[in-house]
């Protein structure tokens, strides 16, 4: 609960709107303990099974701040449904796709009085969750006991301690005290470690948790506590709305002191959550290490229904490198939506920026001070070698890094058909124009590329060319094909000077080719593998042996400083483009045989309109392969 609350006290909010004490029974008329009034049947209502994917790359942790208000034993006001709810939807929601929760954890103020009646409504609600074996956590909050970790036995200790987590395979420990405790669960293929830490803990205690993340040196790890950061905006009970979203929050006098102890110099820690105070924030805030920790504040207390037993929904998302936050009252969601009040209808789903919103989060790159990030290791030309081969160019082991390919530096074909390239430059152009960069795709087999800084604005840049009787010059394909390249787009492209900027190009004027009809343009070249204006689209255009006019194969837009694998393949009848291993939109289902030929030289990176260069590449290109048939998806070079 938020201490010294600003404007009117919450709890007589809620009896003023003749909300409190919704739930409580005639306890004494049913002759049953206070304890057990509305749970004795919630904890028998409990369905679905749990059984979440540990290796799906999107994963779910559920988070359950402050439902206090729900457990009032000493005021005869228990009303444990809501949180029950809560509970059955973690549980029918492990392994969904949309969801796959993997971790509950509940942020604190379990109870409103610490009362023994209340704790033991509290033990017979989250029953629901040990019968279905579900990984969870709890902490105190200052409304469940007093004092530091040292406090000795409580009520809460007793209900919710150590002990209950002994038959859990997610619990790793507790320290001396019992109120601090450390629980690991699997998601994404690999193990992370959750804190529970108490509402005020002692020096021992931190020492404790800095222990149990040494001894864990490769997991990353969630840190809970009930009170870390308060937000810094207003008061006002509806809507929770700020002007910052991102930056609404600030770290308390104790939150300092747990950053000091405990978050600071542990670069493992890189969420925390928290409840006590409210409305809910965010802030992030840089460690020793200098990576951001996000300090997440989470608790609908004093909302309708004390909260209603909400759950904030952590989706992490490791494809995406996104982390997907929504705020949910599944006790209203179960309800018939024709026969929800008004405020259920309000608070089924909170859609402010503090209660739904997505961070963009790169795992890899903000784990890999403690988790190194496995490098591919560079593949010999015999592994890519598949069958129907023609041609294998990459761009190791010839330059150096960073300096000028040269004349006498041949690009050999490692297909051992001799379709080796040579440089050719556009004149004036400056001899650093197309460089050997170390630069690389993650999954290219060849740990290098050329670099090409061309443009068509003035015509500009160097490129490469098979030699005027190599094989690869006159093949036609007529059983098929696949063409595979990596590319990276630079932030300075411009669709201007850069836009339909070539990958590979097949010479020769479709006019010449005796190609005419629909959509073709007889200067172009009769096949061509670019990317295209303003949208960085890649674009494949041929002419095929089968009919005298073009097919086309279009993507979506390629975003600038990232690399791409594209590849395009034809099965003898029908031409596929491919992004990242995924088909584009617009693959045209044309008849298309083989690529038309006058016999003259593919180029790389170089662009000829009208018999005449009128283009050159600008970013990077790794590998490049020709295949005589189509590929399947397992056989691409990223494979």
């Amino acid at each position: 609960m938020r201490e010294n609350q600003v404007g009117p006290n919450r709890r007589s909010f809620l009896r003023n709107a003749g909300l409190a004490g919704v739930g409580a029974t005639a306890l004494g008329a049913l002759g049953v303990a206070p304890a057990e009034a509305d749970t004795a049947n919630t904890a028998n209502r409990g369905s679905g099974r749990w059984n979440p994917d540990g290796e799906s790359l999107q994963f779910t942790v559920a988070v359950m701040p402050d439902t206090q208000y729900l457990y009032w034993g000493s005021q005869n006001s228990i009303n444990a449904e809501p949180q029950a709810a809560s509970f059955r939807y973690v549980i029918e929601n492990s392994g969904t796709p949309n969801n796959n929760i993997v971790f509950m954890a509940h942020l604190g103020d379990v109870t409103q009085d610490a009362d023994v009646t209340s704790f033991q409504a509290v033990d017979q609600t989250f029953k629901i969750l040990d019968k279905a074996n579900v990984a969870y956590s709890v902490l105190a909050g200052n409304h469940d006991v007093s004092g530091d970790d040292t406090r000795g036995t409580t009520p809460y200790l007793q209900t919710m301690g150590p002990q209950r987590f002994k038959n859990q395979k997610s619990f790793l420990s507790s320290d001396a005290s019992g109120y601090n405790t450390a629980h690991t669960f699997r998601a994404a293929g690999r193990e992370w470690l959750l804190l529970a830490m108490d509402w005020r803990t002692s020096a021992a205690g931190f020492a404790w948790a800095n222990d149990v993340i040494k001894k864990n040196p490769h997991l990353p790890v969630i840190l809970t506590c009930h009170e870390i950061v308060a937000p810094t905006y207003g008061d006002e009970v509806y809507p929770y709305e700020s002007g910052d979203a991102e930056n609404n929050a600030a770290v308390t006098g104790y939150g300092q002191t747990v950053w000091d102890q405990l978050i600071k110099n542990n670069d493992q820690i890189f969420l925390t959550l928290n409840g006590h105070y409210w409305p809910s924030g965010r802030m992030t805030k840089q460690n020793a290490a200098g990576n951001d920790v996000h300090l997440h504040i989470t608790n609908y207390q004093n909302r309708y229904m004390s909260g209603g037993g909400m759950l904030r929904l952590y989706h992490f998302d490791l494809q995406r490198n996104t982390i997907d936050v929504e705020t949910i009252a599944p006790w209203i969601l179960e309800k018939d939506p024709a026969k929800r009040n008004k405020m259920e209808v309000l608070e089924s789903r909170l859609t402010t920026s503090v209660d739904l919103f997505s961070m963009p989060f790169d795992f890899e790159q903000r784990f890999s001070g403690f988790i190194p990030v496995p490098v591919r290791s560079a593949r010999p030309a015999n592994k890519v070698l598949v069958p129907g081969t023609l041609a294998y160019w990459r761009f190791d082991n010839v330059g150096a890094n960073g300096s000028a390919v040269t004349a006498s530096q041949k690009v050999r074909d490692l297909s051992g058909h001799g379709n080796d390239l040579a440089l050719a430059s556009v004149a004036g152009t400056a001899p650093d124009a197309l460089t050997w960069s170390d630069d690389h795709h993650p999954d290219q087999p060849g740990h290098a590329s050329l670099r090409f800084v061309g443009g068509k604005n003035p015509l500009h840049g160097a490129y490469l060319s098979t030699a005027a009787k190599a094989p690869l010059n006159t093949e036609t394909f007529k059983h098929g094909y696949t063409i595979e390249a990596f590319v990276k787009i630079p932030r300075d492209w411009d669709g201007g000077n850069n836009g339909n900027m070539p990958v590979l190009v097949r010479r020769g004027a479709a006019g010449d080719a005796g190609k005419h009809g629909k959509n073709t343009d007889p200067k172009e070249p009769v096949a061509q593998l670019m990317t295209t204006n303003n949208g960085r689209e890649l674009q494949f255009n041929c002419y095929p042996l089968s009919q005298t006019y073009p097919t086309t194969n279009w993507s979506h837009g390629m975003p600038e400083d990232q690399w791409w694998h594209l590849a395009v393949v034809n099965d003898g009848h029908h031409t596929k483009a491919y992004i990242e291993s995924s088909p584009v939109a617009d693959n045209p289902s044309t008849d298309s045989i083989g690529i038309a030929s006058l016999g003259l030289t593919w180029l790389l990176g170089g662009h000829e309109y009208g018999g005449a260069i009128d283009n050159v590449f600008h970013g990077w290109i790794g590998d490049v392969r020709i295949v005589n048939r189509a590929l399947r998806l397992d056989e691409f070079m990223t494979k």
